[in-house]
């Protein structure tokens, strides 16, 4: 006995159904492998030697934006010459020597910036702009300083000078790099003494920084 085109019409559909309902009882790929699975990342790392520190001798620094396309750079400074920028500042987060620092403090940045620890902390982030210096020369506009302002790391990065460091390198956006260069670029030896290496950055990469500003 032949079908009617409207009971041809259901038994067709009918077939369909149970064809996609088979599908949907197959397991699905998952749209996110397990993070164990993801194979951990390289960072680069650049460590800062320090002259005037009993308990330890450097310190390890990593950037702040990693991502591509983030429009930033590393410049490495000249600590004096970075934190006379900074003292130009004329916001209220201008930090006190380190020796006016309650002990807690200085031992929280201690901890925080111990080589040790399996996470690594990250450089300085500035802002610098320039103005007319004071003076004859800078009345005429024949004479500019640079002003530093810290985006984040301004305790960190006093330490380190108070630690004995002469260098380290900070994170700047693209823009102000070369600015960054003429007011507190590092000398040639700068180059040598630091060095950025690329280490495994499996258990740096997870650990997000709340470092102490």
């Amino acid at each position: 006995m032949q079908l009617s085109q409207s009971a041809r019409s259901v038994s067709a559909l009918l077939t369909r159904w149970r064809f996609f309902a088979g599908l949907s009882s197959l397991p699905l790929p998952l749209s996110n492998s397990s993070p164990a699975a993801v194979p951990a990342s390289a960072e680069t790392v650049w460590t800062v030697p320090l002259h005037e520190h009993p308990w330890y001798d450097h310190v390890r620094l990593k950037r702040v934006f990693v991502a591509d396309g983030t429009r930033h750079q590393v410049v490495m400074v000249d600590v004096r010459k970075l934190l006379e920028c900074a003292d130009r500042d004329n916001t209220d987060y201008v930090l006190k020597p380190v020796a006016e620092w309650h002990a807690g403090k200085v031992r929280g940045i201690r901890e925080f910036l111990d080589p040790d620890n399996p996470r690594i902390p990250q450089m300085p982030y500035v802002t610098i702009s320039a103005r007319r210096a004071p003076g004859l020369l800078g009345w005429f506009g024949l004479e500019r300083e640079g002003v530093v302002a810290f985006r984040n790391g301004q305790h960190r990065a006093r330490y380190l000078a108070d630690a004995g460091a002469r260098w380290f390198p900070v994170e700047v956006h693209e823009r102000e790099a070369a600015l960054l260069r003429e007011m507190c670029g590092a000398a040639d030896d700068a180059r040598t003494a630091i060095r950025p290496t690329t280490v495994d950055g499996g258990a740096d990469a997870v650990a997000g920084d709340s470092p102490p500003r």
